[in-house]
């Protein structure tokens, strides 16, 4: 774990370098005024040797000065050094996340993966610049101010240093505890930022339906839990640092006390007596320090071992054998496909079971079937959303697992009810589909998808902001510029789930010319609801529970009277 987060400094050693440096000196710095005091007290003082006292002084200014301009390049560029580490780490975990399988997703909010992106990587920011300076500065500070005080007292040092033993038994007796209780915060966390996130995304329905009580019950059900892991952290907090200042203060107590009676015994002078008082404070400094960082470190520590725990995770990843499918035909068929879908706690019932199926290239297949029958389960199997249990799915032939998903993916698109747009303006969502078209060809996918003139007339044409997910625009406007994405990318197979159930009657007569001419020479799967969408398949399949029912053309189905035909009687009677 520790050479994994080291792997983020090498590309910033020189600034890492440099804060340690100034960190370094800046440590110096402070020892020289108790080496002053002393030499002041021993000799000029004495001696009435104003000049020396005079240059002290002028030294002392001159050391402080420096010093500043040390402080001032370890809180700029030590900070920078942090946000570019940050930086990297963060773009290597949401790369991480955008490639981990769609299974993961399912079962992770949307808020709580902000809250690692975000929360957890600006803690592990403050702790990549303040941990090693702060560690370093205080290893410096301890150091030189041990052998300095040796060379004044070896005898009053030996004391003092028989309480650090107690002090370090008791930071390693405490440090389980408080690594537990802080990542539990962490989680605390991501799961206020989960309910925050869909409650807010949900607040029409919130509005809709007066559930302002039931999302503040959620939501403060959250915050009470993250109030309780936070009081047990700072319970650990409160216990780390009333000790370690109990440690501290018995120190500074027994110099005090024992070097008083030594001083009264002739056996230190008033120089050296205050030289060591001032670097007794210069030795308790660099351990107050880590008294008061280590919440930050701890916080840091924690926020990794979050971000570790996504970077382990498994991506999609191509078989070996894979290989690139290049330009496909159309022409699937399931083999013996069984599916379920597996939480992160427990595996979910069969929906898709022994399932055979062909679908000829250029083929326009209808699906129909009551409620979690597998008809979306289906199409989400194709593009190897999902990875089947059993079984297996050819395209020309060919295994889908032995194409990389890139080149399979590439040859997919999807229409569904419902589309998600991007925050961004018309023209990015409908370039979405093929990032480097020209504006011809953009232009030219808008107006097949019947959405070009309705473009034209909005505020800014093509540069419109569609606002979240698409909030700017009508459903049917939504629609149709999914639909020109779509159509951009020209895909060989076409998926349509739903895809003008939530239209009006003229909308969806318009969307429906739409996808007619998208679907045009593609193998091509729609599911539907309203059954009346379907009637130009050339082969209707009606799933259930307990598989496929029955399939034929609407007319064989009609004459058939199964199951499809009761669905079509019960719907034209509503």
């Amino acid at each position: 774990m520790i050479r994994r987060f080291l792997h983020y400094f090498r590309p910033h050693w020189k600034l890492f370098v440099l804060d340690l440096f100034c960190a370094f000196l800046a440590g110096l710095c402070d020892e020289f005024l108790p080496l002053f005091v002393r030499q002041t007290i021993n000799e000029y003082v004495p001696s009435g040797n104003i000049q020396a006292v005079t240059r002290v002084g002028i030294a002392m200014t001159a050391i402080v000065a420096f010093k500043a301009v040390l402080n001032m390049i370890i809180n700029y560029w030590g900070h920078i050094f942090g946000i570019r580490v940050q930086a990297d780490m963060r773009r290597d975990i949401f790369t991480h996340i955008e490639q981990l399988p769609i299974r993961w997703f399912d079962d992770h909010k949307t808020g709580e993966i902000m809250s690692r992106i975000t929360n957890d990587l600006q803690e592990i920011s403050e702790m990549a610049h303040h941990g090693p300076e702060n560690l370093f500065l205080s290893g410096v500070m301890l150091g030189v101010s041990a052998f300095l005080l040796m060379r004044i007292n070896a005898r009053l040092t030996m004391i003092l240093y028989a309480c650090l033993p107690a002090a370090v038994l008791f930071v390693i007796l405490i440090r389980k505890g408080q690594m537990e209780a802080f990542t539990r915060n962490r989680k605390e966390i991501g799961a206020i930022n989960g309910e925050t996130e869909t409650s807010i995304a949900g607040i029409r329905v919130t509005r809709a339906y007066n559930g302002l009580e039931t999302e503040l019950a959620k939501f403060s059900d959250a915050n009470r839990r993250y109030v309780s892991a936070r009081k047990r952290s700072y319970l650990y907090l409160a216990l780390f640092n009333s000790g370690m200042t109990f440690f501290t203060d018995l120190m500074y107590a027994m110099v005090l006390i024992i070097g008083g009676q030594m001083f009264l015994k002739g056996e230190i002078n008033a120089g050296d007596f205050a030289a060591y008082i001032l670097f007794i404070s210069m030795f308790l400094t660099p351990i107050k320090r880590l008294v008061d960082t280590f919440e930050m470190i701890i916080d840091g520590m924690s926020g990794y071992r979050r971000f570790e725990e996504i970077m382990n995770l498994p991506i999609e990843e191509d078989a070996p054998e894979a290989r690139d499918a290049g330009t496909l035909n159309g022409e699937i068929v399931f083999h013996d496909v069984s599916f379920r879908y597996r939480g992160s706690e427990e595996e979910g019932p069969m929906v898709i079971s022994h399932l055979n199926l062909h679908i000829d290239a250029k083929e326009k297949l209808g699906l129909a079937g009551p409620s979690g029958g597998g008809k979306t389960t289906l199409c989400s199997l194709i593009p190897r959303f999902y990875e089947i249990e059993e079984g297996s799915i050819t395209i020309d032939g060919t295994d889908i697992r032995n194409m990389t998903r890139a080149s399979l993916r590439r040859n997919i698109a999807s229409v569904s009810q419902d589309v998600f747009l991007f925050h961004g303006t018309v023209r990015d969502n409908i370039l979405y589909g093929k990032p480097d078209a020209s504006e011809e060809e953009m232009v030219e996918a808008a107006r097949r998808a019947q959405i070009h003139e309705d473009i034209l007339k909005m505020p800014h044409g093509y540069d419109t902001a569609v606002g979240e997910r698409g909030v700017h625009l009508s459903g049917g406007q939504r629609q149709r510029i999914s639909i020109a994405r779509a159509f951009l990318r020209n895909p060989r197979i076409l998926i349509l789930d739903e895809a003008t159930s939530a239209l009006d009657n003229m909308t969806e007569a318009a969307v429906q010319n739409s996808l007619d001419d998208l679907a045009k020479g593609r193998t091509v799967i729609m599911v539907a609801h309203r059954l009346s969408t379907l009637r130009r398949c050339d082969e209707i399949v009606v799933l259930s529970a307990d598989g496929i029912e029955e399939s034929g053309s609407e007319a064989q189905l009609m004459e058939k009277k199964g199951m499809y035909w009761q669905m079509r009687t019960q719907a034209e009677t509503l």
